[in-house]
Parts: C-alpha cells; structure tokens; sequence
C-alpha cells in the first residue's frame, strides 16, 4: 500500500484532487460498463454517479492508491460473482486488470485487499445496494405491475459464517448445539420487488432469541413501502398489529391465514360470492410487542376480506386455503386474481435460492460479523446488477423479467465480462453491438413454465459417507494423536 506523508502546497493539493476526481470518473466507468450501465439501453440510470457520489460521502482519508474505494467495490463484485470466492482469485484478477492497462502489477499478497474491504464502513455497500435495487424498481414498466400496483415479496432466510469468537458472539450457533459443533448463523429478511427480483430493503438478526424472528425484521425494514404499495408474505405475517401497522402507511397485505391464531368462518360477515367475504378482526387481548399505551392506541377492530381457494393439483400438501387480505373492493381485485397473487409468493424462495445457491451465498466466509455483513451486501449488489441486465433484456425482446433465467444471466455476464472490460470496442456503436449480443444471449435462457410440477424429494446418486462431527474438533485430534481413532 502506498501512502502521501509528505506535506504538499495548495496547488499541488488542487492538482492531486483533479486528478483524484479524474480517477473516480475512470473507476466509477470501468464498473457501470461492467454491468451494461452506459449507452442508449433501457435502465442504465440505475448504477448513477448519485449514487456512488452520496455512498462515497461518508469516507474521508483514504490514501491507498492500489485499492481506493471503487476499485474495491469492483473486485469484491467480482469476488462474490465468481464461482472460485477466494481474496488471491480476486487480487489475480485486478492484477490483470492493470496489466491490461498498462499499468504495473500490484501485489498478489491479499493483505491490502483485505485490509480495503475491512476499511470500508457497512453502510457504503448497503446504500449503493439498496440504491441499486429501488431504482431499478421504480422505472418498472405499467404492464409488468400487478393491476397498475407494485407488490413486493417479504421471506426470511438463514446463512453460516466461520466458527470464530466474534461471529459466534454476535451471531450464536443454534442453542441445542454443542460447543465447538455448529456454526455461526445468521437471519436475513429481505423485501423483493415482484415484478423484477431486485431486493429494495434487507435485514440481519441473530437465529433465535425475542424480537429476533422474520416479523420482527419485516418491521424494520418496511418504511420503503409506500402508500398503494401491497406486500406479499407468508402466513406468519397474518396477524392483527401487521395489518393495522401496514393500514396506517396505506399499504395493502395479501397473506395465507395462519389458523394457528384464527379461523376462517364463512357464514358470517358480508358475503361478496363464493368462498369470499369481508369479516372485522377484533384487537387480541394483548400484543406481546407493544407496551399498554401504544396497545390502547390502536383501533379496537380492523376489516379484513378472506377467500378460500381449492388447490386440485396432486402432489400438493394441502387442498385447500384461505387468503386474507386488505384489499376489500372486488372489483379492484377478484378472488381469483388474489389466488393467482398469493401462488406469485414463492417467488421470493426462488429468489433467495437465487441469491444462496447460484452465487453461493449460504456459507460466508468473512470472519468477523462486520465483514460477514459487507460481504452479504455484496452479493445482494451485485444480485440487483444482475436483475438490472435481466430487465434491460427482457424490454428489448418484450418478454416479462421473470421469464429469463437468473443462473443464465448471471453465467452470461460472467462469460462477456473479459470482453466488457478488455474488448476492443471503443467507440459507442460498437460497444452497442456488443451489449444488444450479450443481451440476446441472457434473453434467450427462459424459465420453464411449469406451475404444477412435482417431484418426489429424494437423490439418486450416492456420495461417499463420512461420519458427523460429535466432538470439538481439538478433542478429537488429542485423541487421534494418542491412537485412538473415532468414527
């Protein structure tokens, strides 16, 4: 890392500054090109010098030339989008980066790089991801909204880290796991626009513990949602506060009913057709959340619309359930329509499956829980780079977003980022070209259309079986080093 210490006079400052601005202009570039962020495309304002310039105004005093903060973020983009995660794979590709400037070659140890990242406060990373993701979201064409409305999707999900005593501090292994046995892990609650996949909000929270579950993020996290705004979630967040909650920012819920807590009865309440009626949900007794004067502060009674739905399809656990909702008028929304919205819900699970499996997400590899966050935000950055060239493929071939593979966007751009980055297209027309190839290809990738496949949850090929972990691992090798060998 090479650093000024020495003191410099007011032109030589005005100078070093020019040429810092002129820098950032280079870098800022190099990672909108990467992700097909200039030209005449649709949705290239999405990754904006706005949104770099407000991230980067919280860092003063950085005097590494070899990895300034753009440079960072775009080797770590890197980093997380490769199938190898490794900081050497990342450090050998800057390093043929600047060679193929013609720049010199930096050093291929990882420290610098590592010490970058870690210098880097968590709040740049989330607020170029959010950025990302809710710019994206609002240049949503009308005929992708659901009846002229945006839906966003609510699911929570749970990710590993190293088993250090940092990330076990802040984030514990599960509680009837042994020392030494389990892993660091971590909840996540994202909120995900339905129309194009991008995350426009997300959360962390320990695995278990008071307020840590997924409602307790979903409230964090839900003052990005406007008014005519309806959300989309699983029946844990059917209950009386979340929907009075949602009813005051004018937010409007579809959920599954959680019987658990309530029971459908439709031979009450006014009847719109079959198997659909408008009920009002008296207040419980008492919310554990709140205290006794926000508790008298809310209404004593709140309206809700509930439609029982039949599913035929075999191979589904269940026949028959009830969707409730907030959207009462239905002429605005048929029960239908509210069927066809809820089974729109398991969007988020391929989402998040997206965001663990396909860029390998579901065990980090960050060893303190600040690192562990920043590099979660560099998938979910990058995840909304991605539904950005998605969205920009699906307007030109005017198919929806949702249709083309996410795994086969994300393999296309990674086999045209030499190109992208090293081509030789310097002009615009050609740089064009080179943009509408790579964005024929990522159209091309569809999803099967397969809305009632099932298929028996079992795995055919066998693996090699080895024994689990039932010892602290020190414990074991003391024992193996005195010949004593367990299975």
């Amino acid at each position: 890392m090479e650093t000024d210490n020495y003191s410099l006079t007011v032109k030589e400052v005005a100078t070093m500054l020019s040429r810092r601005a002129t820098s950032i202009r280079s870098q800022l570039s190099t990672l909108r090109r990467q992700f097909l962020q200039d030209g005449e495309l649709p949705f290239t304002n999405i990754l904006t010098e706005e949104v770099i310039a407000h991230a980067l105004a919280a860092i003063t005093g950085w005097l590494d030339r070899i990895f300034p903060p753009l440079v960072t973020l775009w080797v770590f983009l890197g980093q997380v989008l490769s199938a190898d995660h490794s900081c050497r794979a990342a450090v050998a590709r800057l390093i043929a980066h600047r060679r193929a400037r013609g720049q010199r070659p930096c050093s291929a140890q990882t420290g610098a790089y590592c010490q970058a990242r870690k210098r880097l406060p968590e709040s740049f990373f989330a607020d170029v991801a959010c950025s990302v993701g809710r710019a994206l979201d609002d240049r949503a064409e009308r005929r992708w909204l659901w009846h002229g409305r945006r839906v966003y999707l609510f699911d929570g999900t749970t990710v590993t880290m190293p088993d250090t005593p940092k990330n076990q501090a802040a984030y514990p292994q599960v509680y009837n796991q042994k020392p030494g046995l389990g892993f660091p892990i971590a909840r996540l609650g994202a909120l995900i626009s339905l129309w194009c996949g991008a995350v426009v909000n997300l959360g962390f929270c320990q695995y278990a513990g008071k307020g840590q579950g997924e409602v307790s993020l979903l409230r964090r996290l839900w003052e990005v949602l406007r008014p005519g705004d309806v959300l989309l979630a699983d029946r844990l967040t059917a209950n009386w506060a979340n929907m009075v909650f949602l009813r005051q920012r004018g937010v409007e819920l579809v959920s599954r009913l959680n019987k658990a807590n309530r029971k459908a009865d439709f031979r009450r309440g006014r009847r719109l057709g079959e198997d659909d009626h408008i009920v009002r949900w008296a207040k419980p007794t008492s919310i554990r959340s709140l205290d006794r004067e926000a508790y008298h502060a809310l209404p004593e009674s709140i309206t809700v619309r509930e439609t029982r739905v039949r599913v035929p399809q075999r191979g589904f656990r269940t026949r028959w359930i009830v969707v409730v909702t907030t959207l009462l008028d239905p002429q605005q929304a048929t029960k239908e329509d509210l069927a066809a919205l809820y089974r729109a819900r398991w969007n988020a699970e391929l989402d998040l499956r997206s965001i663990k499996s396909a860029m390998q997400m579901r065990e980090l590899r960050c060893k303190t829980p600040e690192l562990v966050r920043k590099e979660v935000w560099a998938h979910i950055l990058a995840y909304n780079l991605i539904r950005t060239v998605m969205a920009q493929a699906a307007a030109r071939h005017d198919i929806l977003p949702r249709s083309i593979s996410f795994t086969g966007a994300m393999q296309t751009l990674e086999a045209f980022q030499p190109i992208l980055e090293f081509g030789t297209a310097r002009d615009a027309a050609g740089r064009l070209r080179l943009y509408q190839d790579l964005l024929d290809a990522t159209a091309s990738h569809r999803v099967g259309d397969r809305p009632d496949r099932y298929e028996p949850r079992v795995k055919k090929r066998r693996r090699n079986h080895y024994g689990w972990l039932t010892k602290p691992r020190a414990e074991m090798k003391r024992k193996m080093a005195k010949g004593v060998n367990e299975r």
